[in-house]
């Protein structure tokens, strides 16, 4: 930091150096967020078990290159006291400034991204056998060494091995999967954290003293949010913060940079679409996006926003993060109160799913309202299973959300207070009066209204009326009993190739008022389960409900047919008058058989020919 101290206001603007290199640690107490490694060194260098390697590894801006060179200084730190390696390296040694500046000889920096041929590596295993010129260890940092060829790290293996006493090596990366296990075996492995937003506001506040600027808290820590716990990535937004603001910096100047969104309008901008109110959400998103907020950035503040409510429901005390606004605390505990983990996870999921179509749409404003829309309507339907609790609590009836036919009103669609514990439905946006459900039909979440969102201290029981099915959708319109209705109802209406379909593929299970089960034959057209929901919708004039059962099932019509009409052969065959014709013409068989009209064939059969047509001649039949 001494170098930071000496910096003179006076010099020329092109010796300004950045903030991220200007307070680069020099030592390990100055290195923020690495407890755990810190503290893992400084017991080896202790004891003495100083290994011959390390792995060091993390997100960008940790500080994997930082404690490379660190920790290069420890191994080669002398003063006139002390000729060992230490961690205690509060007195600057005589190689710590040329090593920390990366122009010692003896500490040799590569970067795998353009060294990364076997022609390098083997150029350094020449090298490791000369000893150190002036330092006590030849030290080989290589950044980001996952870029180095098969071959590379084949060529590096004997020697990362058995290194040479003098010899040390330290990797970096950030892509650790991409590092081949034969290498990692042969290092101890660091995994750098990301920095908690808590200690990047800490840091940044003790930065902004020394460079004497005002900064406002909330811009700390939306430099610290945005940053995503990289050091190097918060003090850069920061530089360009007091560059921006050129004074104080404030959250507006920090939010205006950055194209954020305002986190308190985003608490509101949640809360309307909880309320299910459309017309502010999309009111409050063209607000937002007219201040210069990235549509993708409400949406992404908006999930962020949807998991710390989720997450305030089981952890209340992570509302002590230092990241967060006083109104994303007291408003999202309130929150967390009054809304079920089901409507949460909804919301969660559905933003997930808007934000890369928002990101990847020609018209990012439209398709973010779009999402909203979505949200706003989903916010006051019941999941699956409040919808089925709901239907068995009001019986096989209609579920109606009031009289009226619309959402509990709210003063002119205005947000109602979270004092009084209850999320509800403005004016503008009236559900239809009544939406009937047949008699054991599927039911969507869609087709159901419910309640408003009230918490468990405060619920009530709310009314739910009961509405009479139109007439078009009464049961037993057209009776369903059989396959053979089924096919029926298909001759009438003409859909032939849909009835040989059925014939040859479907199985009867059971079917009832509203819902048929049935199997499949293994050959059998892959919407074909669909297309006979759709046709019996249509044919009938009401829902079904048709699934696949497990059960067998019993024959297909055409299995029927064929079984019938075997058994009729065999039946004429047996007859005596047939039998003595098929002697008396040697050669002759039987083509067909005709059941007379008047005669009374197995119930329910037709009184056609069986197995083939009615129409087809009859001069030839035997």
């Amino acid at each position: 930091m001494s170098d930071a101290a000496s910096e003179s206001p006076g010099k020329a603007a092109g010796a300004y150096r950045v903030l991220a290199r200007k307070y680069r640690p020099a030592d390990f107490s100055a290195l923020i967020g690495q407890e755990p490694m810190v503290r893992t060194l400084t017991n080896a260098f202790a004891s003495g078990r100083i290994a011959q390697a390390w792995m060091l590894t993390g997100v960008r801006g940790v500080g994997k290159t930082t404690t490379a060179r660190i920790l290069a200084r420890a191994l080669n730190y002398k003063t006139a006291t002390t000729d060992r390696p230490s961690v205690d390296l509060t007195v600057p040694g005589e190689h710590c400034q040329a090593i920390m500046e990366g122009r010692h000889v003896d500490v040799i920096e590569m970067d795998a991204a353009s060294h990364t041929g076997i022609d390098d590596i083997r150029e350094i295993i020449e090298q490791v056998r000369y000893t150190p010129v002036s330092a006590r260890y030849k030290v080989y940092i290589i950044d980001e060494v996952h870029m180095l060829s098969t071959q590379a790290f084949n060529g590096l293996l004997k020697t990362l091995e058995e290194p040479p006493p003098h010899v040390k090596f330290i990797f970096a990366t950030t892509e650790i999967r991409k590092v081949p296990i034969t290498v990692l075996s042969r290092c101890q492995r660091f995994d750098l954290r990301r920095v908690d937003a808590e200690t990047l506001v800490a840091h940044l506040r003790g930065i902004a003293g020394k460079e004497a600027i005002e900064v406002e808290e909330t811009a700390l820590s939306m430099v610290a949010r945005a940053a995503e716990g990289s050091v190097r990535d918060s003090l850069s937004i920061f530089d360009q913060a007091i560059a921006h603001s050129a004074g104080a910096v404030t959250a507006e100047t920090v939010r205006g940079m950055l194209g954020l969104a305002d986190r308190a309008r985003i608490v509101d901008l949640f809360e309307t679409l909880m309320r299910g109110d459309m017309a502010a959400a999309l009111g409050e998103l063209r607000a937002q996006y007219d201040t210069g907020a990235d549509p993708v950035a409400v949406l992404t503040d908006l999930a962020d926003f949807t998991h710390l409510v989720t997450r305030l429901k089981y952890v209340p005390s992570a509302a002590g993060d230092a990241s967060l606004t006083e109104d994303e605390r007291r408003r999202g505990a309130a929150f967390a109160e009054v809304l079920s983990v089901r409507v949460l996870s909804r919301a969660w999921q559905m933003l997930l799913k808007g934000i890369p179509e928002v990101q990847s749409s020609s018209r990012p404003v439209a398709a973010a309202e779009m999402v909203l829309i979505r949200l706003a309507h989903a916010a006051d339907l019941p999941t699956l299973d409040e919808a089925l609790r709901l239907l068995d609590d009001a019986g096989p009836s209609a579920v109606a959300p009031s009289a009226a036919g619309g959402r509990p009103p709210s003063a002119a669609g205005s947000p109602r207070p979270l004092a009084s514990a209850a999320i509800a439905a403005p004016a503008e946006t009236p559900r239809p009066a009544a939406i009937a459900v047949p008699s054991q039909a599927p039911v969507a979440a869609s087709a159901v209204a419910v309640p408003k969102l009230v918490a468990a201290e405060t619920a009530e029981p709310q009314p739910i009326q009961l509405a009479a099915a139109p007439a078009e959708l009464q049961p037993e319109t057209v009776p369903v009993r059989s396959l053979a209705d089924i096919a029926a109802l298909a001759d009438a209406h003409r859909d032939l190739a849909f009835k040989v379909v059925l014939k040859r593929h479907v199985r009867l299970v059971r079917v009832e008022p509203g819902r048929l089960d049935v199997a499949l034959t293994e050959e059998s057209p892959r919407t074909l389960l669909t297309d006979l929901n759709a046709k019996l919708r249509q044919w009938t004039g009401r829902n079904w409900l048709v699934s696949v059962s497990r059960e067998p099932g019993g024959p297909t019509l055409a299995e029927a047919e064929a079984t019938r009409r075997e058994n009729a052969f065999q039946d004429a065959s047996s007859d005596p008058a047939v039998a003595a014709i098929l002697a008396r013409f040697p050669g002759s068989k039987i083509i067909d058989v005709r059941i007379p009209e008047g005669a009374d064939p197995v119930a329910g059969e037709e009184p056609d020919a069986i197995g083939g047509e009615p129409d087809l001649p009859v001069d030839d039949d035997i």
